[in-house]
């Protein structure tokens, strides 16, 4: 059960019912439950394996891993690029070791994945957010870097064939080769 103010992010730990994609978003759960399209599952799978080969020691990519925002609010990005040494017991990154998230927007996330969860991210001091989305089966990237005044994202860049960001690092991918 759920405490009065909602379910809280140590609460996802101890779920075991929960399907596998499960967020929490101000306190309230959000299950991914409708199929996901082979786009989506390719993108995800290529960008994070390309991420792992570009980016120097000192960063861990991982697909699918929440981040504890808040004590309600635990999101599950696509890509997250951390700052932190690999744990093989890690379930969640906190906001100060994540370095870039990734949301591939599906029709079923596009809502949260292009305005809360940026929102939420910026909010929790995220340096870089990164949107992919699917433009007739192509990707294109849209890159934003966090204002730390304003705590919220400004666009850095939309990116179609090529992905290329001076930050964190210096980065080029052949977004055409993310997906066949």
């Amino acid at each position: 059960m759920p405490h009065p103010s909602g379910w809280e992010a140590d609460d996802l730990d101890h779920l075991p019912q929960a399907p596998r994609h499960t967020e929490l978003i101000d306190g309230a759960l959000i299950f991914m439950v409708s199929p996901q399209r082979s786009w989506h599952s390719r993108l995800v799978e290529n960008l994070t394996f390309v991420l792992r080969r570009a980016l120097p020691p000192g960063y861990e990519v991982e697909r699918e891993m929440t981040v504890r925002l808040d004590r309600s609010s635990r999101p599950e990005p696509d890509v997250v690029v951390a700052t932190v040494a690999y744990d093989p017991d890690r379930t969640w990154y906190a906001p100060q070791d994540v370095a870039v998230v990734v949301e591939v927007v599906s029709e079923e996330s596009a809502d949260r994945d292009r305005s809360l969860k940026p929102f939420k991210y910026a909010r929790a001091g995220i340096p870089h957010f990164w949107r992919v989305e699917d433009e007739s089966g192509r990707a294109a990237a849209h890159t934003y870097e966090l204002d730390g005044m304003t705590r919220s994202y400004v666009a850095t860049g939309i990116h179609r064939g090529t992905l290329k960001v001076g930050a964190p690092e210096v980065l080029r991918v052949d977004l055409t080769a993310l997906v066949p």
